[in-house]
């Protein structure tokens, strides 16, 4: 894993369920590449990745690890991803704890944050970035069922996950949030994806300026296509064979090139940045 992909890497591919196993995706999304060094930017710091067992949260939980953080991962039920996510963390050196359960119920969300400082004591980091997305042909084809599913996962569980964590986390700490390029640029078969999406980069900074007195940053990352879970578990195979192929790279992006941005964003060399949303898409020019 010295480089990511730089070909168009998919075979035809498709899963049946929401968010999707990485286990069986063929090539494996990269997570980590063995040139990254760490350096400890974070160390001793103690983070709650949502949606961690795989995809981005996975390349970012052990990222973190990397630069000398304990994490949490919260995942809805994929054990054998969130498993491998654990390996991957203690193999660095750091502390995993895994939390399976439904992110869009409150009362989840605070179990996940007891549960996390009743193991290491405050919270330093918070990323939401568990998603799910279901495409339709038409508009029609919404349903009320899967309107409240998409925005509970999506940006509801922002909300009772910051609003949970918040008394626990001191000066200094961060918020990060998944949000997207479909946030800004919208998509014609994920419409209620794209508007929870840009609902998070709204969330972004208004929370940004509401807990800035606090010494708390909020930030966002906006990936363009990246190799996850999510995408044969959404897109039929032949959708999935071209993905990623409209970027300027002509490829989809991989997990281990977006992590370093919440690195970044997470520690010290990024204090004054806050409230904004750093978009990686393999050179879609955002205007927004």
């Amino acid at each position: 894993m010295n480089e990511a992909s730089t070909t168009q890497p998919q075979p035809p591919q498709s899963q049946d369920e929401q968010p999707g196993q990485q286990k069986p995706m063929l090539p494996q999304p990269e997570t980590i590449r063995d040139s990254y060094r760490g350096s400890q930017r974070l160390k001793d710091k103690v983070a709650i990745v949502t949606g961690g067992d795989s995809g981005i949260g996975r390349a970012v939980a052990v990222h973190f690890a990397r630069e000398g953080a304990d994490v949490a991962i919260a995942y809805l039920n994929e054990e054998n991803d969130a498993e491998e996510t654990e390996r991957l963390v203690r193999k660095e050196g750091r502390q995993c704890l895994r939390i399976a359960g439904d992110v869009g119920d409150p009362e989840h969300c605070r179990e996940i944050v007891r549960r996390t400082v009743e193991a290491y004591g405050r919270i330093d980091v918070l990323v939401n970035n568990a998603a799910e997305q279901h495409k339709v042909e038409e508009p029609e084809q919404l349903t009320p069922a899967q309107i409240e599913r998409t925005f509970r996962t999506n940006i509801f569980a922002y909300f009772f996950m910051a609003t949970a964590a918040l008394p626990h986390m001191p000066r200094g700490a961060s918020i990060l949030n998944t949000g997207s390029v479909t946030g800004v640029r919208g998509h014609e078969q994920l419409i209620d994806y794209a508007a929870t999406k840009g609902a998070i980069h709204a969330l972004t900074f208004s929370l940004a300026q509401a807990v800035a007195g606090r010494g708390v940053r909020v930030n966002a990352v906006a990936p363009g296509p990246v190799w996850t879970p999510l995408i044969p578990a959404s897109f039929d195979e032949e959708e999935v064979a071209k993905f990623g192929a409209d970027t300027l790279l002509k490829r989809p992006g991989q997990p281990c090139e977006i992590a370093p941005a919440y690195v970044f964003l997470a520690c010290e060399e990024a204090s004054y940045i806050t409230g904004q949303t750093i978009h990686i898409n393999g050179g879609g020019h955002i205007s927004a």
